[in-house]
């Protein structure tokens, strides 16, 4: 196993198998990976600011076995910060116990989970205060999954349609790709108002979108969770706003066969890809940092 060491932002990191292949399909290696999580860190850190990060590791590369990883693993640098959150799903503290996660401020704890082949970075939608108490929920969202031989084209009508109805309710959300097969709508809650709701309330809430759209559009939008009712259909995943589940975040690379990446998006190019069947697809690394160049984080935009 190969060796270097490397000052990231004053902390001293082991590096290994920089040319350890990850993506065997493009070739993309383990030193590549860290090259564009370095690279990306500008527009991704302020996503995983705050916020517990589970990860799903590929040690062999995506062709190989994975595992999801929520406590600090045993090693963890004492530099890492980390938070210790009760297990239940209200994280009322009732629960039967707590998960220490790490949280992901910076580039040297970024690059640190890279190393491991931490290739996704999956948050909750809510963020901890200094002292790590957990704060209400600060999003919304919504996941849209196609069932085949729906595709991104009828994830676009219905995150058209998405848009609409949370609209109707005050809140602005924001398209970003899975980096899988469909597409995130993230609603951001306001300072007043809609900041009061619990997880449970934010679940109740994209529940009721779902649902609502599902009774519009029985054709296309299904909110039930069965996978034999989703074929041709878009469902609309409203359970990850649950305090104890987890998200891919935005600039997160994910574990597919090319090195996709989870990509915010303009509105302009959601129209566009409901018009035109071709117009969206899922991003690889490589055009991400291109893209990044040229606009930026699209996702406030």
């Amino acid at each position: 196993m190969t060796e270097v060491q490397v000052d990231v932002e004053g902390r001293t990191l082991t590096i290994s198998n920089l040319d350890k292949v990850l993506y065997p399909r493009t070739g993309t290696t383990k030193g590549e990976v860290l090259n564009y999580y370095a690279q990306v860190s500008p527009v991704l850190l302020p996503h995983l600011r705050d916020r517990a990060v589970t990860r799903i590791r590929w040690p062999h590369g995506v062709e190989g076995s994975s595992f999801f990883e929520k406590n600090a693993p045993p090693g963890t640098p004492s530099w890492v910060r980390t938070v210790e959150v009760p297990t239940t799903g209200s994280r009322s503290g009732k629960g039967d116990g707590t998960i220490r996660f790490p949280i992901c401020d910076d580039l040297a704890t970024l690059t640190w989970l890279a190393n491991l082949a931490a290739l996704e970075l999956h948050v909750h939608q809510w963020r901890v205060d200094p002292d790590g108490t957990p704060r209400h929920p600060d999003r919304l969202v919504i996941d849209l999954d196609p069932g085949e031989p729906a595709g991104l084209h009828e994830c676009a009508q219905v995150a058209l349609m998405v848009r609409e109805a949370l609209a109707e309710r005050d809140l602005v959300c924001t398209p970003v790709t899975s980096g899988s097969k469909g597409l995130h709508l993230y609603a951001h809650l306001p300072a007043t108002g809609r900041s009061s709701l619990d997880s449970d309330g934010t679940t109740a809430l994209a529940k009721e979108v779902a649902e609502g759209l599902q009774k519009e559009h029985p054709d296309l939008v299904t909110a039930t969770m069965t996978k034999a009712k989703r074929p041709g259909k878009v469902f609309l995943d409203w359970s990850q706003n649950s305090g104890s589940k987890t998200t891919v975040s935005p600039y997160s690379l994910r574990g597919r066969e090319r090195p996709t990446v989870a990509t915010p998006l303009t509105w302009d190019e959601v129209e566009a890809g409901a018009e035109d069947e071709l117009a969206l697809e899922q991003l690889t690394l490589e055009q991400v940092l291109a893209r990044v160049g040229e606009l930026g984080d699209v996702f406030d935009a």
